[in-house]
């Protein structure tokens, strides 16, 4: 279950970096992962001056390392260039549901952390990818960084408490 707030909030999973050729074309910096996982969603929310903006994805490819992507109503590369710095975000009701245990990582930033004690971390700032398994980066009184490793160190999970139980030791 998402809990409510999070239901009508925004993910940010690109940005624009840059523009490619003169037809309008957008390098994005992705996110997401896969990568190209950013273009499975056809309609973006891009902040553009502050604003957000729906805008339609048109086409896009990959070429080389870079990505590029084509929006509905810009031809042109000074049109195009306008938008560089801008992010791009899409409802967070629009990510599919994932198995009970997993987890997006934009549900777990901002979860309260406990101990089993009950003692209290902080809150979850960020993640972190280190390959074998995530690393919570949890700030409280100082940074902790504790492995996302369920049935482990992550004890219980609940998104509608907000809160991340841990089997960890505070002085640690």
């Amino acid at each position: 279950m998402i809990r409510a707030a999070n239901a009508d909030r925004r993910i940010i999973i690109a940005r624009i970096v840059g523009v490619h050729g003169v037809q309008g074309w957008v390098k994005i910096y992705s996110y997401t992962h896969p990568r190209q996982g950013v273009f499975n969603y056809h309609y973006w929310l891009v902040r553009q001056a502050g604003e957000w903006r729906s805008v339609e994805l048109a086409d896009w490819r990959r070429q080389a390392k870079v990505l590029l992507a084509k929006l509905e109503g810009i031809s042109e590369r000074d049109e195009a260039r306008a938008w560089i710095g801008c992010e791009v975000a899409i409802p967070r009701a629009a990510l599919p549901a994932l198995p009970a245990g997993e987890y997006y990582w934009a549900d777990l930033v901002g979860l309260r952390v406990q101990t089993l004690d009950g003692v209290d971390l902080g809150r979850v700032d960020h993640l972190l990818e280190t390959g074998s398994n995530d690393v919570l980066v949890v700030v409280g009184d100082r940074e902790r960084l504790i492995p996302f490793v369920p049935g482990r160190e992550i004890v219980t999970v609940d998104l509608d408490a907000a809160e991340i139980r841990v089997d960890w030791d505070p002085q640690f």
